[in-house]
């Protein structure tokens, strides 16, 4: 178990999150408040309605659940707002760098216009910086179950009314009926315009799909990416070509993709040499945190305070955060980790 030690060394640890979506990071008061402009049906808006409405059965429950929170963000206000608490949120939890994975598809088509969405989160990111400092960078992401609409509507957001802070192009939603090479055009696009690839992977089918986002996609990192445990050759592949999983044990768990915590493939993975990365993916939707995820890791890795702080290293290297943001919060990390030591008492 995760000492006392051991969990106040998390909640000040510096880290990055390097994959947590935007609408599933929006916590039971923001939903709450969404609900409150725009009465809704399907979410309850008390707490406890909304503790029984994020218990899900399967992934298919999973994902119907979120995009009946995706209904409730239908104005430019809305985008703004929850945006910039999403980031309040993860700056108290000593997160200095974010890559939020962005459906800008799902907003569009619920009536916002693409330019009016830009401005709502490049607002959102220059007041959080300002406000917490923390740095927000943007994956703008194909809704998978939303087919090759949404795709080219997506790259076509990319290429035509980038963000300042876009730097990736990913690929979320179900995998099941969803296959992976039918959006090598959209990437190869994104890939031209400098954008890194990011699609998920290998969640809740086999290695087969980790296999297609590396070919197809040209995947850079690997959004869940845990099947790739199934598979001896695709563990070896990732590990020597230092393409890193970004893992959120939790929420693996709440999709039922695992059944027990403690068959988690992460050790496997990292004890075979694959970098890997610990996010929150939607975290109130989880009932998680960052430093919950931590907190796990810690249990599951057998890391001491080093082996945290050089997993929060890890993600920071592996971010595509500017030079000089890599920079700092990487010592930020290093004297945190003397500072903690050095603590009297300890």
């Amino acid at each position: 178990m995760t000492g006392p030690d051991l969990t106040t060394f998390i909640a000040g640890l510096p880290k990055a999150e390097l994959h947590v979506h935007h609408v599933g990071s929006a916590s039971p008061r923001i939903v709450a408040d969404l609900v409150a402009r725009h009465p809704s049906p399907t979410v309850p808006a008390d707490p406890e309605g909304l503790r029984e409405f994020f218990t899900f059965t399967d992934f298919a429950h999973f994902i119907d659940v979120y995009l009946a929170v995706v209904d409730l963000v239908r104005t430019p206000e809305d985008v703004r707002l929850l945006t910039y608490e999403v980031a309040k949120d993860l700056a108290a939890q000593q997160v200095r760098y974010a890559e939020l994975t962005m459906t800008p598809y799902t907003s569009v088509r619920r009536g916002i216009p693409i330019e009016a969405y830009a401005e709502a989160i490049e607002d959102a990111r220059r007041a959080a910086e300002r406000d917490h400092g923390i740095v927000l960078r943007w994956i703008y992401d194909i809704p998978g179950e939303a087919g090759l609409e949404s795709a080219d509507a997506t790259i076509g957001y990319a290429e035509r009314h980038a963000p300042d802070a876009l730097v990736g192009f990913g690929l979320g939603g179900p995998e099941i009926g969803v296959p992976r090479p039918q959006f090598a055009p959209h990437f190869a696009r994104a890939r031209a315009a400098g954008l890194h690839s990011v699609p998920h992977s290998g969640e809740s089918t086999g290695p087969d799909t980790v296999w297609d986002a590396i070919r197809d996609l040209g995947a850079e990192r690997i959004g869940h990416g845990i099947a790739a445990a199934q598979d001896p050759a695709l563990v070896a592949y990732l590990a020597e070509h230092r393409i890193p999983l970004e893992i959120s044990p939790t929420s693996n768990l709440a999709t039922r993709v695992v059944e027990r915590i403690e068959d988690h493939p992460v050790r496997a993975l990292r004890d075979a040499g694959v970098i890997v990365t610990i996010n929150s993916d939607d975290p109130p939707m989880f009932n998680t945190t960052l430093n919950a995820e931590y907190a796990t890791a810690a249990r599951l890795l057998e890391l001491d305070e080093a082996g945290l702080a050089q997993l929060a290293t890890t993600a920071v290297d592996v971010s595509f955060a500017p030079d000089d943001v890599k920079t700092r919060v990487r010592g930020e990390i290093a004297d945190y980790l003397a500072r903690f030591r050095t603590t009297p008492g300890r």
